[in-house]
């Protein structure tokens, strides 16, 4: 395995472990997250979002494979499996994962999932009827970024 596989398998294994603290050290200082729900997130926003899903993900258990990496990053497909707190119905989201990592720290880390499928699933109805539709996509992830602040603010010492 290259040090950045080792790397990628080290966060999920932490991940599945629900070690937040092992979670939040791969970043480093300057990195960057985006994902069809969070975007632009800075390195204090990405630890506190793995936190925050980790807290409130009770039943939340993943699965990761394909590994791969180079020297300027890696890849990995990884399942999220949950119940989506505001519906309690449960979720499968299926996840690709891309990385930039530079001296041993994620700088930039994208999850790529379907959304359509994700909120048909989370959502019921509303995510079948709306989940194409980008005014749906957009009050998700503004009720995601408050989530998120409102955990930071929770949290801060």
């Amino acid at each position: 395995m290259t040090p950045n596989e080792e790397l990628i398998h080290h966060f999920y294994t932490s991940f599945q472990n629900k070690d937040v603290q092992a979670m939040q050290d791969c970043y480093a200082d300057k990195a960057i997250f985006n994902d069809s729900v969070f975007t632009n997130l800075d390195a204090n926003e990405v630890r506190s979002m793995w936190a925050m899903l980790i807290k409130s993900g009770k039943d939340m258990r993943i699965e990761f494979k394909n590994i791969s990496g180079n020297e300027f990053g890696g890849n990995a497909d990884w399942d999220a499996y949950y119940t989506f707190s505001a519906t309690g119905n449960k979720v499968i989201n299926r996840i690709k994962a891309s990385f930039l990592i530079e001296n041993g720290k994620i700088t930039k880390h994208t999850d790529h999932f379907d959304f359509y499928t994700w909120a048909k699933q989370a959502l019921g109805f509303t995510g079948l009827i709306l989940g194409w539709t980008g005014f749906l996509r957009n009050k998700i992830r503004t009720k995601a970024k408050r989530n998120l602040e409102t955990f930071m603010a929770s949290t801060k010492g």
